[in-house]
């Protein structure tokens, strides 16, 4: 009798440690949990010849920003997996691999193509999923949408598997449905506590219904069971920093910033680290509290060191934060231009927007409000082709809004806090929404 992953399917090892040690590298992995490296290493030690464990070891990696050694262990399951794989394992290598390597768009339809004959092959899955996954950052406007639609498909194939509850749920928080959302992670937590994607999805639930106190509660009774080495402890903690500035204690937020989320400090990918330390210490600014410029420096240096070029629209928006913040006005307009020749770029649906999201930063360092509202207002609802989550892009409409109120545009600003607040409550937003004319 063949040996199976966590989800059933069989996999190419006669060993069974080999085939218990993949399954605790993956649940490890696919909770954002420590060990997951670990627990791979012992299977490939189990069966040397087996891919799959070293293909799950090369996302782990990659998670980490350890990209060479990522696409190390893709290239040995590729050459592996053709020595001995079924052709299920071929298919999940291949996408697994494309998106190791970077090739987004070809792991993206890659992915896809191989859930319709696998649909219970739950990594292939996760690589669609969350808000960097291959479908927020394919520059589509519907990429909430279409993590719903994918989750509705396969759902059959998992039931109460807690994994799939919780990354589920979060599509549909995402997507809008927060209550029904809500409900799955919840059931995904009392089954497996000790999982960070599910604590992560919870989060973003409690941000959508406006339930700060109820976070703050939670978070900080999770958080002491999750080590630092975790890849999301930093952007947990970002989320307990926001709930800080929500009660506009800004010397919390900067004491979190400092003990867990600064890239000195945090462990995850330079991405991750890059967009939870720009965005926050931009947000001090735009809520009426200065950044200290060491801080804004250390990030500076990070982005210098790991975007020294043009890359996801994601994190280019997030550069030019630097940028502006720290005054290169001539590096920010360098790399904008450098954008702007790549709009033909068919594969770049999301490279307009991060020009003009890149265009209005620029603006608003310069004190110029009103053409920092003329140029990011009317491409508003483009913005969500960026990818992230909406608590992320949440800082580009607080960006419209502040230059919305400092260039005059009051009866504007009202509207847009009008919409907001109605979405959810912020007692941030009825601060600012307090001082403007009704």
């Amino acid at each position: 009798m063949s040996l199976c992953d966590r989800c059933g399917l069989p996999i190419s090892t006669p060993s069974d440690a080999a085939a218990a040690a993949y399954r605790e590298g993956l649940d490890l992995m696919l909770s954002a949990w420590p060990g997951a490296a670990a627990a791979l290493e012992q299977a490939i030690a189990a069966d040397p010849g087996f891919a799959l464990p070293h293909m799950a070891l090369g996302r782990v990696l990659a998670t980490y920003g350890q990209l060479d050694a990522a696409r190390a262990q893709a290239a040995t399951a590729r050459r592996l997996v053709a020595q001995r794989g079924t052709e299920r394992e071929r298919s999940h290598v291949a996408a697994m691999a494309l998106a190791v390597e970077g090739r987004s768009a070809d792991a993206c339809e890659r992915a896809l193509a191989h859930l319709d004959s696998w649909p219970g092959d739950a990594s292939v899955l996760s690589l669609l999923l969350g808000a960097y996954g291959l479908l927020a950052f394919s520059g589509r406007a519907d990429h909430d949408q279409a993590r719903v639609d994918v989750c509705e498909r396969v759902a059959p194939h998992y039931g109460d598997d807690w994994w799939f509850l919780g990354y589920r749920g979060w599509s549909h928080i995402e997507n809008g449905s927060v209550n029904a959302g809500r409900a799955m992670v919840e059931r995904s937590l009392a089954m497996r506590r000790a999982n960070a994607n599910t604590a992560h999805a919870f989060s973003h639930a409690l941000f959508e219904q406006g339930a700060a106190e109820e976070a703050d509660t939670f978070l900080a009774g999770w958080l002491p069971i999750y080590d630092r080495a975790g890849w999301l402890h930093a952007h947990l903690f970002w989320h307990r920093a926001l709930l800080a500035l929500e009660r506009d204690d800004a010397a919390g937020a900067l004491a979190i910033y400092r003990d867990r989320i600064q890239p000195r400090v945090a462990s995850a990918a330079p991405m991750a680290v890059l967009a939870d330390s720009a965005s926050l210490l931009w947000r001090l600014g735009l809520y009426g509290h200065a950044a200290p410029n060491d801080a804004w420096d250390d990030v500076a240096h990070l982005a210098g060191r790991h975007f020294s070029a043009p890359g996801l629209p994601f994190a280019e928006v997030h550069v030019a934060f630097v940028a502006a913040a720290t005054g290169d006005r001539a590096g920010l307009e360098a790399r904008v231009d450098a954008w702007e020749r790549r709009l033909a770029d068919a594969a770049l649906p999301h490279a307009a927007v991060a020009v003009v999201i890149c265009r209005a930063i620029a603006a608003f360092a310069e004190g110029d409000h009103a053409r920092c509202a003329a140029i990011l207002e009317p491409a508003a609802a483009e913005v969500v082709r960026i990818g992230g989550s909406h608590a992320q892009r949440e800082v580009v409409e607080d960006l419209l809004l502040v230059a919305l109120m400092k260039g005059g545009a009051s009866a504007r600003a009202a509207a847009l806090l009008d919409r907001r607040l109605h979405r959810r409550p912020s007692s941030r937003d009825a601060r600012w929404r307090a001082v403007l004319p009704a």
